[in-house]
């Protein structure tokens, strides 16, 4: 680079080119110099790093008030502004929910939420935490899912390369029907809407009729009388209007509706080591907030349909609440004997079943076998 000369140096042909006199300008120009280079390294350094994520079911309070609040805002924070997201619910960014595990395993989509009963169609071993009627309550779906979460994180790694970074869950998924009912044994000759294959195979062990039929299609099945009975969450239920068409609502959690979040591992390995502890022990923190979420949400919905002055959220009802009895707690688990784990096994293998009965049968009592 060529700089002009000083009219004051053009004066003084005779000592402007001599070295001494040229020193001090030659040390300036240097200083500035690397200065500007030191400053430009530093602005590289701090570019933000921009992250893509695929977050879980768009306009459901998970990803609205937790998932999409804590990668826009306070993913910026924990990093010191290290770390930009963008998020998008993948149910409207084109991305069909069988596809998401591929995709990350391929690294188009390299931060992202999946919903295990959707992947467990091609993945059957992925939904062995939420088995229909394995969890009843909140507190059984949180011991399920610390025995099954290193078999999880290894199954993700070794088969798809995704890095399991958090596991999150939907509201329970309960029982509704238009005409009273004292327990699962009175599902028996009753049409009833599932939303997956074990849902369907429990109630076929219980006598009744499956029917798969879309969320937002329920409140016209039942009404029509295509269906008596429908599985869903109770305040999304709710929401619908499945209180207006429904008289009777049970407290028993036959499903629950857990997901994932994981990462592409050559993109998480990809980010500074600094970065990555930061996103760990922000995502244990969503974590928790979305379990305790879904605690309030289960409890708000049953406390809506039956139209107790503690409801918030929901549209108040007048439904009866079935609360769980001990001759459930025995049906229950005669079922998960005799219907639920041989159909997952049948489904998913014989190694499956030694997966079960080395990670969950000790804990639980429930053994399984490959027949």
């Amino acid at each position: 680079m060529r700089f002009p000369r000083s009219p004051v140096a053009g004066q003084f042909p005779s000592r402007a080119g001599t070295p001494a006199s040229r020193a001090p300008l030659v040390l300036a120009l240097a200083l500035i110099l690397a200065l500007t280079g030191l400053a430009g390294r530093g602005l590289a350094q701090e570019a933000p790093i921009r992250l893509k994520v695929a977050g879980g079911l768009a306009e459901l309070s998970q990803y609205l008030r937790h998932e999409q609040p804590f990668w826009t805002r306070r993913v910026p924070e924990l990093t010191g502004g290290r770390v930009r997201a963008e998020i998008a619910p993948f149910d409207r960014s084109g991305i069909r929910g069988q596809e998401m595990l591929q995709l990350m395993r391929l690294g188009v989509v390299p931060f992202g939420d999946v919903l295990l009963a959707v992947a467990a169609a091609e993945e059957p071993e992925l939904n062995a935490i939420d088995l229909p009627v394995l969890n009843p309550d909140m507190a059984a779906l949180r011991r399920t899912v610390e025995l099954w979460r290193p078999r999880l994180e290894s199954l993700l790694r070794e088969r798809y390369g995704v890095e399991l970074l958090a596991v999150y869950t939907y509201p329970a998924q309960v029982v509704f029907c238009r005409r009273p009912f004292s327990g699962l044994a009175d599902l028996a000759g009753r049409r009833v809407r599932t939303s997956s294959v074990g849902q369907s195979e429990l109630v076929g062990g219980l006598g009744g009729t499956p029917v798969v039929i879309p969320f937002a299609e329920t409140v016209a099945a039942m009404r029509g009388g295509v269906v008596e009975c429908a599985i869903t969450g109770a305040l999304s239920g709710n929401a619908v209007g499945l209180h207006e068409v429904a008289t009777h609502i049970s407290r028993l959690a036959i499903s629950w509706g857990v997901s994932i979040f994981g990462a592409n591992t050559a993109a998480w390995e990809a980010l500074p080591e600094p970065i990555r502890g930061q996103l760990r022990a922000g995502l244990l923190e969503l974590q928790e907030e979305i379990w305790q979420a879904a605690e309030r949400e289960t409890e708000d919905g049953l406390a809506c349909n039956a139209g107790r002055p503690d409801c918030t959220e929901g549209r108040p009802g007048r439904m009866i609440v079935i609360e769980e009895r001990w001759q459930d707690e025995a049906r229950r688990l005669q079922l998960l004997r005799d219907v639920v784990l041989p159909g997952w096994v049948q489904r998913c293998g014989p190694d499956c079943a030694a997966t079960w009965n080395r990670f969950i049968a000790p804990s639980l009592g429930l053994w399984t076998r490959a027949d």
